[in-house]
């Protein structure tokens, strides 16, 4: 059991402002694994001051770049040292994998590392010639207060991936837990202690929709970075729309894999498992869950995708062998399992899957599945299901393939499968999406990320990850001691 009282604000461990608490429940056991506070307003409110002190008055914003890199470099070496607790407590709480958790703090390290140099390259301020020949002064200064929001799906990393440059920035944050997967947080919390990280400048509370409303709503939060659902991120557009709140939005996708008349089986195969089915459980935004085949190839690829869906095992996430872990929940099953029927009542097969797997009646498990002849049209084709399941859509060549991928509200991922790669990445550049694989699929730290359409607003990750964390000031003139 895992079990905390304490929220992390101000630079320690504060009691909550009501007794309040969420019971964290295995996914694959249904059994308790801990317990945690969860917040109300005051909470909030609490922590939002602390940001605000940390930021209006605080030493974080006026330190040079190499200086808070000193203070970044030691919160990554305490989130390597827990990097084993980490994973620990992710395979209890989410239930992926821990042989895929084990990565989790060393990326997380990573982006500190990454982020702190970059902000000591670019450093603060550049001076610039103006059109009429004048010299004038770039100030890049960090955006104040930011409210961090992450799902549960994989909720340290993708906080890392905000944190990282917001801090690199000078900002301070008010980081929201979800409340069904808080407990990898608090490593978290423990290393920013132990790395003398000043008080107010990282906050972290667990709270629900409601009350993560209400910080983003707050007059005290400068901008919002969030990370859910698409129908999550348009409410939140709004109120930061109505308030002139700088806003980031991750959301959700739809991405497809194009393969084209001439692709590899085996990479295609690959890819249809590593970077579609597998990836959390199936949970995951940036999925290939549509994969588009040449018609006069269809069957060949889907015997090959089915074949190696099948041949996945799913299973206790602690295990070595394990490749597929349960659901989050039940509702989350429950969602699942509709869009399955969905499907079944539109006219698509399965051909593995669909179902429960046998012996594991005591977790939200689902069968990876596969559907073929899905029409582009149907539920499961347009929908975001978070889960195990593949589609698998025939098109009719080059320009086909490219208006199917695009055929959706979406616009966050995609890849391209092909022995031709001047042809692929002709494929790559049509297609409106933040992010495209040639022949591959996979993010990398350094690259920016991000969707088109309802896909999100703002990228994460990458030099254009760390720009949103900052606001730009001209000075018409230049300071006399760099002259």
């Amino acid at each position: 059991m895992h079990k905390f009282e304490h929220f992390f604000i101000d630079g320690q461990w504060q009691d909550p402002a009501s007794d309040r608490t969420v019971d964290v429940v295995s996914p694959s056991t249904r059994t308790q694994v801990g317990r945690a506070p969860l917040g109300v307003e005051a909470d909030i409110d609490t922590a939002v001051a602390a940001a605000r002190r940390a930021f209006d008055d605080g030493p974080w914003p006026r330190m040079t770049p190499a200086e808070r890199g000193v203070i970044l470099r030691r919160l990554a070496e305490g989130l390597m040292a827990s990097g084993e607790k980490i994973a620990d407590v992710m395979t209890d709480e989410v239930g992926t994998t821990r042989a895929n958790n084990l990565w989790i703090g060393q990326a997380g390290a990573g982006l500190l590392h990454y982020y702190a140099e970059m902000a000591e390259k670019d450093g603060v301020e550049e001076v610039r010639n103006g059109l009429n020949g004048t010299p004038f002064t770039v100030r890049h200064e960090p955006v104040g207060v930011v409210a961090a929001i992450v799902p549960w799906n994989s909720p340290l990393f993708l906080l890392m991936a905000k944190i990282a440059p917001a801090l690199a920035a000078g900002c301070t944050i008010v980081a929201k837990a979800p409340e069904e997967t808080p407990l990898e947080f608090y490593p978290l919390a423990l290393a920013a202690k132990e790395a003398d990280l000043p008080a107010g400048v990282l906050n972290i509370v667990t709270a629900d929709r409601e009350v993560s409303e209400y910080l983003v709503r707050h007059a005290g939060i400068d901008k919002v970075s969030f990370t859910g659902s698409t129908a999550a991120g348009r409410r939140i557009a709004s109120i930061c729309g109505n308030d002139i709140k700088r806003a980031s939005l991750e959301l959700g996708g739809k991405s497809a894999a194009i393969v084209l008349d001439d692709a590899s089986p085996d990479t295609v195969v690959q890819y249809a498992l590593a970077g579609g089915i597998v990836p959390n459980n199936g949970q995951a935004c940036m999925a290939l869950t549509r994969i588009l085949l040449p018609r006069a190839r269809y069957d060949e690829f889907a015997a090959a995708i089915t074949a190696a869906v099948k041949s996945l095992k799913v299973g206790d996430p602690w295990a070595e062998d394990t490749r597929i872990g349960p659901l989050i929940s039940e509702r989350q099953r429950d969602r699942v399992e509709g869009y399955i029927e969905a499907g079944l009542a539109e006219g698509a097969h399965i051909t593995t899957g669909g179902g429960r797997p046998e012996g594991l009646e005591n977790g939200w498990y689902v069968e990876p599945t596969v559907f073929t002849g899905v029409d582009n049209s149907m539920k499961i084709a347009q929908e975001e299901i978070f889960g195990p399941v593949l589609v698998l859509i025939a098109h009719d060549g080059d320009d086909d393939a490219i208006r199917l991928a695009d055929d959706s509200i979406y616009g966050l991922g995609g890849a391209v499968f092909t022995e031709d790669p001047a042809r692929g990445f002709e494929v790559a550049r049509a297609v409106r999406t933040g992010s495209f694989g040639l022949n591959s699929y996979g993010p990398d730290f350094g690259a920016p990320g991000g969707g088109f359409k309802a896909s999100g607003i703002g990228r994460e990750m990458g030099a254009e990850g760390f720009g949103v964390y900052r606001e730009t000031k001209t000075i018409y003139g230049v300071d006399p001691a760099r002259t």
